[in-house]
């Protein structure tokens, strides 16, 4: 068996701790004491605690803008449009600390502003291109001005959704539900899908519940 470097265990237990209890309320002192190990032997491998936000939100960001690569001229089927949305919100839910107090966050690290907003508007663009690629295939009508309002709507649900998913269960942060998240993006696409399409996206969107 590998043995798993220090620092990966850092990282690991750090994002564990700041999904189950929020980023606020953990220390450097809880992260050490979690994984056993010297406050000295964590402060060897990352100065701070914002350092260990800043590298998990790297990998945040890397998986994120992968998985957004959206190129404009792609076919992007149903099922392709359901995957992505499963992927995207399993994604959020990896690293839902972030979501779950995005402001506090944000303001805290102010160098991860812009390489969220970055993040958004990527997402923007992704929804764009699926709808505009279904849009294509006859499979979905909406005008202009619906597209920027319906893209705009299905970001903001990305994007705030975990935090709205947590106030259901304040007490138990564990319990997460990405499908939810992928049931609603689901409905707010589903009045533009032409008829013959609309209930079969209605009945995929509840095996997502």
């Amino acid at each position: 068996m590998t043995k798993v470097k220090t620092r990966d265990r850092i990282l690991d237990t750090s994002l564990v701790l700041f999904n189950s209890l929020g980023e606020p309320n953990v220390t450097t002192l809880l992260i050490s004491d979690e994984l056993e190990i010297s406050p000295g032997n964590l402060y060897y491998h990352f100065k701070s605690k914002g350092d260990i936000v800043e590298e998990l939100f790297s990998a945040f960001e890397a998986e994120m803008l992968d998985l957004l690569a959206v190129p404009d001229d792609v076919t992007v089927s149903l099922e392709q449009q359901d995957f992505f949305l499963h992927l995207l919100f399993e994604a959020v839910a990896r690293y839902r600390f972030l979501y779950q107090d995005l402001v506090n966050v944000l303001t805290r690290y102010e160098r991860l502003q812009t390489r969220f907003r970055r993040v958004l508007k990527k997402k923007t663009a992704a929804f764009r291109g699926i709808c505009e690629s279904l849009q294509r295939q006859e499979m979905m009508v909406i005008s202009p001005e619906e597209l920027d309002s319906l893209c705009e709507q299905l970001t903001l649900t990305a994007c705030y959704w975990s935090a709205y998913d947590t106030l259901s269960h304040l007490d138990d942060r564990e319990a997460v539900d990405p499908g939810r998240g992928v049931y609603q993006m689901l409905h707010l696409m589903l009045p533009y899908y032409m008829p013959e399409i609309q209930e079969r996206m209605r009945l995929t969107s509840l095996t997502y519940l």
